[in-house]
């Protein structure tokens, strides 16, 4: 089974680790405050009926059910074969670098000052959150996805591969074929995918643009994607 290493149990976090458990991935789940502390989440998720769904039920890629348990950042890093960093912006740097080296790492991260505090880099839009984490990691494969939904919707709004209407949401990234792998995680998750560009184009679906937490269809977000604005130009 492929490994999801998710760095961050919060509200995305917690529902990543859910979709992962469903579609037979193995989950290490971890937090700032250690692995002791995600003892009931854990529980929880393990025992998720909509685990045990059939194949074709649009939860499961082959019926068979992962598995969760609790780690260190370090120890999911090291385990993961695709990983998430899902935490506060201002503790990017705390994201262990050399065990994600070369690895994939999904970036469901988002900007607000009123909790991380004023980035110069992102308030003179010289990069953007993603291109942070990129930096940070180096060697790492860093693919913006995740960021523009509401988390309750990550396990309430998935559906099956060719669903009409079918929810849609964005990409950017610098490694064509860690976003392909990324895409074929989401399609697998539920979810239509679009392709926004590379990762400085990731800012096309950040905080307060028109694609940001709105429900979109691959047709709708492409429009919304173009019309975003850069914050200097609201």
């Amino acid at each position: 089974m492929t490994t999801l290493g998710i760095i961050g149990a919060g509200n995305i976090g917690s529902q990543l680790a859910r979709l992962g458990v469903r579609h037979g991935y193995d989950v290490v789940l971890s937090n700032s405050r250690g692995p002791e502390t995600l003892g009931d989440l854990v529980a929880e998720i393990d025992s998720d009926p909509a685990s045990n769904g059939p194949a074709d039920s649009g939860l499961g890629t082959s019926g068979a059910k992962g598995s969760i348990r609790a780690a260190t950042a370090t120890e999911a890093a090291k385990a993961a074969d695709i990983a998430v960093v899902t935490i506060p912006l201002k503790n990017y740097a705390a994201v262990p670098v050399e065990p994600l080296a070369g690895k994939i790492v999904i970036d469901t991260n988002n900007y607000y000052p009123q909790r991380d505090g004023q980035i110069a880099e992102l308030d003179d839009e010289s990069t953007t959150t993603a291109g942070l984490l990129q930096t940070h990691l180096g060697a790492s494969h860093v693919v913006k996805a995740f960021n523009n939904i509401m988390a309750s919707k990550l396990t309430t709004d998935a559906t099956p591969t060719g669903t009409k209407d079918r929810y849609a949401l964005p990409i950017a990234g610098d490694d064509a074929a860690a976003k392909a792998t990324v895409t074929t995680l989401m399609d697998e998750f539920g979810f239509d995918v679009v392709d926004a560009g590379e990762l400085s184009e990731g800012w096309r679906f950040q905080r307060d643009t028109p694609a940001y937490v709105t429900v979109n269809t691959v047709e709708s977000l492409q429009k919304e994607l173009a019309a975003a604005k850069r914050y200097r130009d609201m």
